[in-house]
């Protein structure tokens, strides 16, 4: 994918205007992710905002253990490593390519200097930032408040918005597990359980969400129990 059409589907700078969006276009540095490369590990130099076009990372924790934790999955469309960029502090977490990556870099020191020109684009980043957090609170509400199936069934509603209801979930669903707080053997038989109650199907490439009311019920707490 070209750098303006992977910055042109970025949520993050939905609201940022045209011209704005033609300067990040202009700094932005195409990158190719193996699976299973390291982009960043915590406390290093922020390098800049990570932007998606094609593939999956996992931005993680680890334990002093050496248990690791998924923070958050970046797909298509998504960003990482933006609020140490935005807020210009170290990674504070670690950053792994878990599907072959096609991505571009929007350079720290770049973005620094085009928040310093343009407040509008502050502002309108700001507005991209807010949907963010708002997407945290969600998780956490996820966590505490909502059983396997309501976590699973939000995830799964979120990533099918205006995809026919496809979903690509990660290779490894370790990942997703790990996400959603859940075990992977929860996470496998809650999956399992929504498909033979035909809210969800199976495919070589992936899963379809084939009944997004009940699915939706089943997020909100409202639906059977699965």
């Amino acid at each position: 994918m070209e750098p303006a059409a992977i910055i042109q589907r970025c949520r993050l700078f939905a609201r940022v205007e045209p011209a704005a969006r033609s300067a990040l276009v202009a700094i932005a540095r195409p990158v190719s992710l193996a699976k299973g490369h390291t982009v960043f590990r915590q406390d290093d130099p922020c390098p800049g905002i990570y932007v998606v076009g094609t593939g999956l990372a996992r931005i993680f924790k680890i334990a002093p253990s050496g248990k690791d934790h998924t923070l958050h999955l970046a797909g298509p469309g998504q960003t990482f490593a933006e609020v140490a960029c935005l807020g210009c502090f170290p990674c504070p977490a670690w950053a792994e390519v878990i599907e072959d990556t096609a991505a571009v870099l929007l350079p720290d020191a770049q973005v620094q200097e085009l928040l310093a020109a343009d407040h509008r684009l502050c502002r309108d980043l700001l507005v991209g930032m807010g949907a963010w957090v708002h997407h945290l609170t969600g998780l956490l509400e996820d966590i505490v408040l909502r059983d396997a199936a309501g976590r699973l069934a939000r995830h799964l509603l979120e990533r099918s918005a205006g995809v026919d209801g496809r979903v690509v979930l990660p290779s490894a669903l370790r990942h997703l597990a790990s996400h959603l707080n859940l075990t992977p053997e929860t996470l496998s038989r809650t999956l399992r359980r929504l498909i033979d109650a035909g809210l969800l199907a199976r495919d070589a490439e992936g899963f379809t969400v084939t009944d997004p009311l009940a699915l939706r019920a089943v997020a909100d707490g409202v639906g059977p129990e699965y």
